[in-house]
């Protein structure tokens, strides 16, 4: 960003992302909240146009983007309509892989990476448990050493897209808790082919986004090579860290794209719907609330991309992602919430799309990390606070 706005550059990324969403409507992303398809021909058209690979090296087959062109592009894909229904078909292979591509030996990169750029192999990634949640550290996946490799046996929960997946990366316990000088020592970080004889993924009904399926997986005696490991055994939990921040500066552009949605839709309605022989926009009752909405979408906007410009700058940025996740999050769900009511009744009938966006605004205040434990960070990490849990 130049300031407080987009380059020229940037700009023509979120124009092409909206050019290309055009092609998918409103019809299109109903149809896939309905019936639980994947939207195959969408990720087909945004693989097609290189974008699954925007934030991956150039010399991998990607295109070698920061962190801002990445959330200016899944912005922009919830911001035309798609909602968390067509971010999240692709947020995986955006950053995902972004462990490998650092901490990867070079014939892991040179061999793996371009596939997921290509889509021939689709990503999922273990990392929540029943009994952990967010407290890594007490996972109980374990990966045991063999003479050739490693066997991995374990529970993950919330598991993204192992239905359609080819690969897994997971990470497993190489060390008990109890044998380590700190508890985030002895975990590690694996590379493996979703192996269904050997991994089981049940779909979790869930409240919204139900074309794209989590699952409670189970695995059971998978038999991984040696060169599955990525990086150093038992580093893997630092490895994990490297990914945090820039998933939650994508998830909070996102939340800020699908209020827009929901913003623009619910305008437009308040513009054209009469009663009483006036436009209910007229009514500060209905503008004044969407205009609040306005503001606050705007205000996390810019958290969203001071954090993703302190991360390509490669300076620290903790507070900033993680506060940009948090208002990212509210503000999506407000205007959401916000559109719903601009509608009245028909707020709450699946052909306005709002009640859609509604749903799915649950997400980004849940995942990747509550906003309680956001609270925590900033406390501790800024505030200097004594630890409270």
């Amino acid at each position: 960003m130049s300031g407080f706005w987009f380059t020229e550059e940037q700009q023509a990324i979120r124009d092409g992302v909206l050019k290309l969403c055009e092609r998918f409507d409103a019809n299109y992303w109903r149809r896939t909240d309905e019936t639980g398809d994947f939207p195959e021909a969408f990720v087909a058209a945004m693989a097609g146009a290189g974008w699954l690979g925007a934030a991956m090296p150039a010399e991998l087959g990607g295109s070698g983007l920061g962190l801002t062109e990445a959330a200016i592009a899944m912005q922009a894909v919830a911001e035309s309509g798609a909602g968390f229904s067509g971010a999240s078909a692709l947020h995986l292979n955006i950053f995902g892989p972004m462990p490998l591509a650092k901490f990867g030996t070079e014939e892991q990169k040179q061999r793996l990476i371009p596939r997921l750029i290509s889509g021939e192999d689709r990503m999922c990634f273990g990392v929540t448990e029943p009994d952990a949640g967010l407290d890594t550290t007490s996972l109980t996946t374990r990966a045991v050493r063999t003479n050739d490799g490693y066997v991995i046996s374990g529970r993950k929960m919330w598991t993204t897209m192992a239905q359609r997946a080819t690969k897994m990366l997971i990470v497993a316990r190489t060390t008990p808790k109890a044998e380590v000088a700190k508890p985030t020592d002895g975990i590690s970080l694996f590379y493996v082919d979703f192996d269904r004889d050997r991994i089981q993924a049940q779909p979790i009904p869930k409240m919204g986004r139900k074309a794209i399926e989590s699952n409670a997986v189970f695995i059971d005696d998978l038999h991984v090579p040696a060169d599955a490991l990525v990086g150093e055994e038992g580093r893997g939990f630092y490895y994990l860290l490297e990914g945090l921040n820039p998933e939650r500066v994508l998830i909070g552009a996102e939340a800020v794209g699908l209020g827009r949605a929901a913003l623009k839709r619910a305008a437009a309605y308040a513009k054209d719907r009469v009663v009483f022989g006036r436009p209910i926009g007229q009514n500060q009752g209905i503008a004044h609330p969407l205009a609040k909405c306005w503001a606050e979408l705007e205000a996390a906007n810019l958290m969203v991309f001071k954090a993703a410009a302190l991360y390509d700058a490669g300076r620290d940025c903790g507070a900033e992602a993680n506060a940009a996740k948090y208002l990212g999050g509210e503000a999506g769900f407000n205007a959401c919430e916000t559109a719903v009511l601009t509608h009245g009744g028909m707020g709450y009938a699946k052909e306005y799309d709002v009640e859609r966006y509604f749903r799915e605004s649950m997400i980004a205040r849940i995942a990747p990390v509550s906003r309680e434990m956001i609270f925590n960070y900033i406390s501790e990490r800024v505030l200097g606070l004594p630890k409270s849990y």
